[in-house]
């Protein structure tokens, strides 16, 4: 562990079944002027509606940028930047994934510090005034992005997802209602799911971790492993739903104050270039990456282990380690997460991508966390394990 940690959350954080009715209690003394930036399809289930009127049932005008409609990118940030100085508005709702929420975090720093989102990017620009105030409200159990303070920005024009980490950009106030999520369609449930997963194990077996961010780690991992493949199967079991949005904040705040590592790592590029939604791609990697790394974090894995086990606890830790990755790619398998080849990627342009993704992974800084660290060459041979990795497990013990 390190000498000295830091541990940042939001301000407030208010989860539970119809916590999403408290946005206009606490927007008081936020601002009264607010722009909601959502999705088409939270908007055609009222959802964007419903926020109106919980808004101007307290004396908040609202104003709705729609325009996020994939992974975030540096033309939305723009857009939405654009809107909310036109609309003059001094609040930021977002509802919605983590493509919502990391836009509307670039917006609240952009408008009080100036400058491009990739003007941020490696710490070469420090947002130093405050931000505008910012309320968050996922609808999907998966990226956790409500209680971090990252975002992760795509730059179509050099094709390189854009990831800043600062303090600024952690939204002011997190709601999280799993009433939200129910919602979610079977395979935005199953990737987000494994997301959130990704992020609880990058966290626990992060160099960067310390003891608070491994009890958030190791909760939301037991929460997860017991509940995802149940909310898969029954999108309507509330108390599934329940526990996966709990598992996801958690997990959230874990990697946001531990960091992530080789998956993550490995992730951003694949969503860059093939535009693979970042659940997935973190999904496609996580059982190969932990192959990888297994022999350099046994003990932590075994921790794993014994969640999706308890019963195997006589086992070595050495077996224990090697049940977690087969349990993970067992769970894989169950929520029928596709490799890159089955999502459709060609062959031919991703292997002529490789060389650069391994470079962009590992300029991202975040393999550098993980505890077996990889050379560029290893990274380009896991990247064509990942191609046609096969997530189906003979026999489980």
């Amino acid at each position: 562990m390190r000498d000295i940690a830091y541990f940042r959350t939001p301000q407030s954080i208010v989860y539970g079944k119809q916590a999403f009715n408290r946005v206009g209690v606490e927007t008081a003394g936020l601002g009264d002027r607010a722009l909601i930036i959502s999705d088409k399809v939270m908007n055609h289930l009222g959802v964007v509606e419903k926020c109106k009127q919980l808004l101007a049932a307290h004396g908040v005008q609202s104003r709705v940028f729609l325009g996020v409609d994939s992974e975030p990118t540096v033309n939305y940030v723009s857009e939405a930047l654009e809107q909310f100085s036109l609309e003059k508005c001094n609040l930021l709702i977002s509802i919605g994934g983590g493509s919502c929420i990391d836009t509307a975090k670039a917006v609240a720093v952009l408008v009080t510090n100036g400058g491009d989102i990739g003007d941020y990017a490696g710490g070469r620009k420090i947002a130093e005034a405050m931000p505008i105030p910012h309320i968050a409200i996922p609808t999907t159990a998966g990226t956790g992005s409500e209680a971090t303070d990252v975002t992760v920005i795509t730059d179509p024009s050099t094709n390189v997802k854009i990831m800043v980490k600062q303090p600024a950009f952690m939204p002011s106030i997190a709601i999280v209602d799993p009433l939200l999520t129910i919602s979610s369609p079977q395979h935005v449930t199953a990737a987000t799911g494994v997301d959130a997963l990704s992020h609880a194990i990058e966290a626990y077996l992060s160099k960067k971790g310390h003891p608070m961010t491994d009890s958030l780690a190791l909760s939301a991992m037991k929460l997860i492993v017991q509940n995802l493949y149940q909310a898969y199967t029954n999108g309507e079991n509330l108390e599934a739903r329940e526990a996966m949005s709990l598992g996801a904040l958690q997990a959230g705040m874990a990697f946001s104050n531990a960091s992530v590592c080789l998956v993550h790592g490995m992730s951003r590029p694949i969503g860059a270039l093939f535009h693979v939604p970042h659940g997935y791609s973190n999904a496609m990697l996580l059982p190969a990456v932990l192959e990888f790394s297994k022999d350099s974090c046994i003990d932590r894995l075994s921790d794993l282990g014994d969640i999706f086990a308890p019963n195997h606890s006589n086992r070595s830790k050495e077996e224990r380690a090697k049940f977690a990755v087969e349990s993970v790619k067992q769970l894989c398998s169950a929520l029928k997460i596709p490799n890159l080849m089955e999502w459709g990627i060609d062959r031919h342009k991703f292997t002529g991508a490789i060389s650069k993704m391994a470079k962009d992974a590992l300029d991202s800084g975040s393999p550098a966390n993980n505890p077996k660290v990889p050379t560029q060459w290893e990274i380009e041979q896991l990247y064509r394990i990942c191609y046609e990795y096969d997530f189906s497990v003979k026999e489980i013990v």
